[in-house]
């Protein structure tokens, strides 16, 4: 798993409003790991906390985890 995986599946709801609306519905961090192995994406939860970069923008994210993962 890397960051490149989530960057991937970042890019790929971007482009995939499905997928998107699916992402925003994502309360924790689990629901969003399961989204995105449904998706085919190999994802643990380490890398999304520091030191690594947020892969994702607020807007992509439900309040709750935006506020967890972009540590605003």
């Amino acid at each position: 798993m890397s960051i490149q995986a989530i960057a991937d599946f970042s890019a790929k709801s971007r482009s995939d409003a499905v997928l998107g609306e699916k992402l925003k519905q994502c309360e924790k961090l689990r629901d969003l790991l399961r989204l995105a192995r449904e998706e085919g994406f190999e994802v643990s939860e380490e890398v999304f906390y520091p030191p690594n970069e947020p892969q994702f923008t607020a807007d992509q994210l439900s309040t709750k985890l935006a506020n967890a993962l972009l540590r605003f």
